[in-house]
């Protein structure tokens, strides 16, 4: 199975995607990262072009990879509440583009996802790369940071797919 992970926003939004296994309810394996990266769009651009690039480069994807489940991080509320609605708009084009290929749509917030991979739902950026680092086996520590948020979003759900009763007992 494949999992994508999204942190949403309208400047930079990051992916990562990871591969499961069925032996990885026993303990015997964990995911791997299969890609991960950041889809960019100009700032000097109106609000529906910045949207539509996000939705065709999360198509685009989701066509590549064919997630079965997608996590995305949750809007938080800002003090900036301009800045909370673009990237709820943002949100929503992922959603759509996610969800075009039949993939399950769940949401995390960033203290749930905090809480997960560290232990401690205040943890840091820098920490919370560190634990995907060492979790996941990678060689090096995932950048951008939007990259490596998503990469933990998408790793977060790994780990509640048991609460949530989707995998297998």
């Amino acid at each position: 199975m494949i999992i994508m992970g999204i942190d949403p926003g309208t400047a930079i939004t990051g992916y990562g995607l990871l591969k499961t296994s069925p032996l990885e309810d026993d303990g015997k394996r964990c995911p791997q990262v299969i890609d991960y990266g950041c889809i960019r769009t100009p700032s000097t651009e109106e609000m529906a072009k910045r949207l539509r690039i996000i939705y065709q480069k999360v198509s685009e994807i989701v066509h590549k990879y064919h997630p079965e489940e997608v996590a995305i991080e949750q809007v938080f509320l800002n003090k900036n509440s301009k800045t909370a609605l673009s990237v709820g708009q943002a949100r929503g084009v992922i959603m759509l583009a996610a969800s075009s290929e039949g993939g399950k749509i769940f949401s995390y917030t960033p203290l749930e996802v905090k809480q997960a991979i560290t232990g401690y739902g205040r943890a840091k950026k820098r920490q919370v790369q560190h634990m995907i680092k060492k979790l996941l086996f990678l060689p090096e520590l995932p950048f951008p940071d939007d990259a490596s948020d998503a990469i933990a979003v998408a790793l977060c759900h790994y780990h509640s797919r048991k609460l949530k009763g989707l995998a297998k007992s």
